[in-house]
């Protein structure tokens, strides 16, 4: 069994994908320390989660807990190994991309998966760790990402209205860590930015991988944000132009064509 796990789960758009592809990327160089359960081994957890928190119906807790639980079941043999499981999704999806509108799942999801590990590993280690941003910068990303991905129609003050308990991270970290009997570690993007793995680094150093092993491993580039306010601007208006999903899809197409970011 695994002598450690961490759970690693949010805040969207706080380093997450950056820190996922530098455990994808140095995954060979860390086999012998470390098992990795990354978005795309987590296909059934991670809807069933989105579910329940863009629900928070009680009966769709146990769609939850049963994939889980079977993730768990499946896990093969991995003695003194570090079992890292990260996905943003497992906190729920980002606020906006479903009825969702913050972050108040979390301590339920985050209490389902500490309870289902220790049922199947009961003398590992088990901890939390989540990446967060500051509550400005983080809306503005947010708002950017859904204006680019969905069809919100909002301004960006009323988005800001209607979000603001989301972007509360340090809160709900807090939230968590008083409903989850386990340790829950969070890092600022801001902080772990420029450390040499950028925001992998707080997550590994849970790890407590041999330091001539950490020395070796490699950096991936940042997942790359723009900021562009005539194309967000230009994104907005297709969205409140067009009421068909494909005709606004392909509106979107050809502002992004002609801003050369297709």
């Amino acid at each position: 069994m695994p002598r450690r796990i961490i759970i690693h789960g949010g805040f969207h758009l706080s380093g997450g994908a950056t820190s996922q592809n530098t455990l994808r990327e140095n995954r060979v160089a860390m086999k012998k320390q470390t098992a990795l359960r990354l978005p795309w081994h987590l296909k059934d957890v991670l809807p069933a989660s989105r579910a329940y928190a863009a629900s928070r119906d009680p009966a769709a807790l146990p769609q939850v807990q049963a994939h889980f639980d079977a993730l768990m079941t499946a896990l093969p043999g991995m003695p003194r190994r570090t079992l890292i499981l990260s996905a943003d999704d497992l906190i729920g999806p980002l606020p906006g991309q479903t009825a969702a509108q913050d972050y108040t799942a979390a301590p339920v999801l985050f209490y389902a998966y500490w309870e289902i590990a220790r049922k199947h590993f009961p003398a590992a280690d088990i901890q939390f760790h989540l990446s967060t941003r500051a509550p400005d910068v983080w809306l503005a990303a947010a708002y950017a990402h859904l204006v680019e991905t969905t069809d919100l129609t909002l301004s960006f003050d009323a988005f800001c209205t209607q979000y603001v308990p989301a972007a509360d991270h340090t809160g709900m970290v807090a939230e968590i860590a008083s409903r989850v009997p386990a340790p829950v570690h969070h890092c600022d993007l801001a902080t772990c930015r420029d450390l040499p793995l950028g925001p992998a680094d707080p997550l590994l150093d849970l790890c407590k991988l041999p330091m001539t092993l950490r020395m070796g491993l490699m950096p991936t580039a940042h997942e790359k944000t723009r900021d562009d306010p005539d194309l967000l601007a230009a994104l907005l208006e297709a969205n409140r132009t067009h009421a068909d999903p494909k005709a606004r899809t392909a509106a979107k197409e050809a502002i992004r064509r002609t801003a050369g970011v297709l």
